[in-house]
């Protein structure tokens, strides 16, 4: 009869189970009862004829609101746009917006596109659009879309809050096929140091980042910068591609891990990468997201290259699609991400409040992080090692192996008044328009350089322009703070509209304090692969 403890067990083991199973069962039949109870007595009793449709359209996106920051709904007439930005081409602005509590903030502004140009930034907060009030009236992501899309080469007109603006400030945009090329520059910082900046992970990144690097490398890089400040993620297969590539065989590059264990997994790089053994370096900031943070944490947590700048966004949360009978979508939020050490992405939120989630990245201005590293957010009780033993910390984000603070020089409030107004941005396109056959004799960035005028004379005529254009008055004592910033950004506009956006980040990066310090990372060997913990 020795069998009869084990059947014993069996049977208890299944009564748990069964108890659970029904305890879950009867709570989720609880809830559905009382949701059928609001209905029947709506139909019954409400005082006017209940149109459902309208009302379970407005009662889903609640009820996944309260689940988390990700998990979202999307109507069947709003699919069909819902993924266009990460597409090879659109018509529209170029903005990736969210609505948030009747807030509409601009997550993204895509490089090249008409909102680029125009001056508009993300963490702008849309208050207008041609006149119409879109703030706290309700209006759906779709009615947005329909508002900001429409005939190519037609304007639209937007107001927006901005946090270093007193007063709303006006953009008028033309809309215009908007690129989305996910890399937004690509040339060699020097004879060795090969500079990519990847603006998205979309359907065709892995092939242009593959075509990218390798021209670098014909060129004679021997190392690479990879910046990823402000790339906001998208699809997770790219970043894992492009992670391989850095990698040799075996490497963790990310873990997933779901409600149960048939939803946990780990992706390791299959030893195909074919840029293995050059030093690496990653540029990342606070709105860098989701699977930028993928690549960042991979090569962070396999000691493959050095991680540099501020705390990334903390998007860790993997959403699965899926479809209703009417062809409307609802993301849910299924799965966690987890760097190779075992660091979960993910940063800490409240259900229900996506607003004050969203709003964390400016909690990290006002409590100094974005400024010094001493401020910034680490939990000691959440401490992990990458493969050679280097301490890395968990809690949400990836924290760069060197910090780099915000640069503020030569930003005043001359600086500023300008800068919001758009004047730096119209000065260099009627400068460069008005000079663009000579300009464009220029073959490359450093003789384009040559053919502009002195810095003082640049600084001059900018100034007159301001004040006869814009109407801001010379205060010479803020505009000589500001002055090498100023011309620095005079020079990079004029350069995108000549030579492109290369030449744009050619001019930027070269007193970027970010790129400065990869740069000497690279050269001094404390990017030297594999690192060793110091």
């Amino acid at each position: 009869m020795l069998w009869l403890p084990v059947v014993a067990a069996l049977f208890l083991i299944g009564g748990i189970w069964l108890g659970y199973a029904f305890a879950r069962h009867d709570s989720r039949s609880a809830a559905r009862h009382k949701l059928d109870m609001v209905f029947d007595i709506i139909e019954s009793s409400y005082v006017d004829p209940v149109d459902w449709d309208s009302l379970v359209e407005l009662a889903i996106p609640e009820l996944l609101a309260g689940l988390d920051p990700h998990s979202a709904y999307i109507p069947a007439d709003e699919r069909q746009v819902a993924n266009r930005d990460l597409e090879s081409k659109f018509y529209g602005v170029g903005i990736q917006f969210q609505m948030v509590e009747d807030t509409l903030y601009v997550v993204e502004v895509i490089s090249g596109g008409a909102a680029e140009r125009a001056g508009m930034q993300a963490g702008d907060r849309i208050i207008e659009i041609d006149s119409i009030n879109v703030a706290g009236t309700g209006k759906s992501s779709n009615d947005i879309f329909r508002l900001l899309r429409g005939p190519e080469g037609t304007d639209v007109s937007v107001r927006v809050k901005r946090s270093t603006s007193a007063q709303p400030l006006s953009f008028t945009m033309t809309r215009a096929e908007v690129p989305v090329s996910p890399i937004d520059a690509s040339y060699l910082l020097n004879d060795s140091i090969g500079y990519l900046r990847l603006g998205k992970f979309s359907g065709n990144t892995y092939p242009e980042v593959l075509n990218s690097l390798a021209q670098l490398r014909y060129d004679g890089a021997k190392s690479f910068i990879l910046d990823l400040r402000g790339n906001t993620g998208g699809y997770m297969n790219p970043a894992v591609l492009v992670a391989n590539e850095f990698f040799g065989s075996g490497n963790v590059i990310v873990a997933t891990k779901g409600r149960t264990a048939r939803d946990h997994n780990v992706i390791f790089s299959d030893g195909s990468g074919t840029f293995t053994g050059e030093n690496l370096v990653l540029l990342v900031d606070e709105f860098t997201a989701s699977s930028s943070e993928i690549l960042a944490g991979a090569v962070q947590d396999n000691d493959r290259g050095l991680v540099i700048g501020r705390r990334t966004f903390g998007k860790g949360l993997v959403q699965h699609p899926f479809e209703l009978p009417d062809s409307s979508e609802f993301r849910l939020t299924v799965q966690r991400y987890y760097t190779p050490s075992g660091r979960c992405i993910q940063k800490d939120y409240k259900p229900g409040h996506t607003g004050e989630y969203l709003n964390e990245i400016i909690d990290r201005y006002d409590r100094g992080e974005i400024f010094s590293a001493d401020s910034a957010k680490v939990d000691s009780t959440l401490i992990f090692h990458t493969g050679t033993g280097r301490m890395v910390y968990g809690g949400g984000g990836i924290m760069p192996d060197i910090f780099v603070p915000s640069d503020t020089t030569g930003v005043t409030s001359y600086y500023l008044k300008v800068a919001n107004a758009g004047l730096l941005r119209n000065f260099a396109y009627e400068y460069a328009d008005l000079n663009r056959g000579r300009l464009n004799e220029s073959r490359d960035t450093r003789e384009l350089l040559e053919m502009l005028p002195s810095d003082q004379v640049l600084l001059q005529s900018f100034v007159n322009y301001a004040h006869q254009k814009g109407g801001v008055a010379p205060r010479w004592y803020y505009i000589n703070i500001s002055a090498p910033l100023i011309v620095n950004q005079l020079k990079a506009l004029i350069a995108r509209d000549i030579v492109g956006m290369d030449g744009y980040f050619e001019i930027v990066n070269s007193t970027d304090p970010v790129v400065l310090e990869a740069v000497r990372a690279l050269q001094d060997g404390s990017a030297a692969f594999p690192l060793r913990d110091n």
